[in-house]
């Protein structure tokens, strides 16, 4: 049995076929992590939905921005953006079972010395407490009345954590860190509007994993998220975004016995919507 982490697929259903077939990926023995963003953007978000749903308890997905931005828009809380490709998604016949199926994925994983998540974590977050924060949220999206925190959950502010938060403000600094926070100061003050590759960045902040003293850095944590990054293999952090749907490469890493395994993917984004 071989457990394969793989970066941010968003929606390049094709470029998934082929890095699985590259690793001979067998259902009845392997298990696929996903790092989140499987949809949007790319040109078949609702093939990758449909299998990633069939592979049942052989995949694990935690759930990135473009996944929460997708159940907000079919919850009339969100308003689609010129580059989203979710059309297709929203308009199928089993769109009302997909979407119910994505909301209910976990914000966190953590197993067999691992933690996932798509962006970061706080530098302030324990794993245990990373997971229980995560807990929060996910059964806020698992209930009935789920449609709330998605009607709230835009926004940058509040831009830290505190213990004394509650309610929507709680939430949405939780799901920030953890589907869109790249950088933060070293007091956990995030900066989410930062979206370079790491090499020139705002005065006073670092890579959300970076920071010293960070309490998770005794768990290697995958995260995707960071396309301009690209690939991470440090010892406690391990980044899978490599840009695939920017015509650069998928990845997946073989948690076993750490071997990285990439696909090669053909051309890039679409810049328009598909009807």
């Amino acid at each position: 049995m071989a457990t394969y982490a793989i970066g941010d697929v968003q929606g390049c259903f094709a470029s998934l076929k082929g890095l699985l077939e590259q690793i001979a990926f067998d259902l009845q023995r392997d298990r696929l992590w996903f790092v989140g963003d499987l949809v949007n953007r790319g040109p078949d978000s609702l093939a990758t939905l449909r299998f990633v749903k069939s592979l049942g308890d052989g995949a694990v997905c935690v759930l990135g921005n473009h996944d929460l931005h997708l159940v907000a828009v079919a919850a009339g809380h969100g308003e689609l953006r010129e580059q989203d490709t979710l059309h297709d998604t929203l308009d199928a016949p089993d769109a009302v079972e997909l979407i119910d199926w994505l909301r209910t994925r976990p914000l966190m994983h953590a197993e067999n010395g691992y933690a996932m998540v798509h962006a970061g974590l706080l530098p302030s977050w324990t794993v245990p407490r990373a997971l229980e924060l995560a807990h929060e949220v996910e059964q806020k999206l698992r209930a009935p009345g789920y449609d709330g925190v998605l009607a709230r959950m835009y926004g940058n502010d509040p831009d830290r954590w505190k213990d004394a938060l509650r309610g929507n403000e709680r939430w949405r600094v939780i799901i920030n860190a953890m589907t869109r926070m790249r950088v933060c100061t070293v007091k956990g003050v995030m900066r989410l509007r930062y979206k370079g590759d790491g090499t020139k960045l705002p005065p006073g902040v670092v890579p959300w994993f970076a920071v010293p003293g960070r309490a998770s850095r005794a768990t290697p944590i995958i995260f995707g998220h960071w396309s301009a990054l690209d690939l991470v293999l440090e010892p406690n952090v391990i980044g899978l975004d490599t840009g695939c749907l920017w015509g650069r490469k998928l990845s997946a890493l073989r948690l076993e016995d750490r071997r990285l395994f990439q696909f090669s993917c053909p051309g890039g984004a679409s810049a328009k919507p598909r009807r």
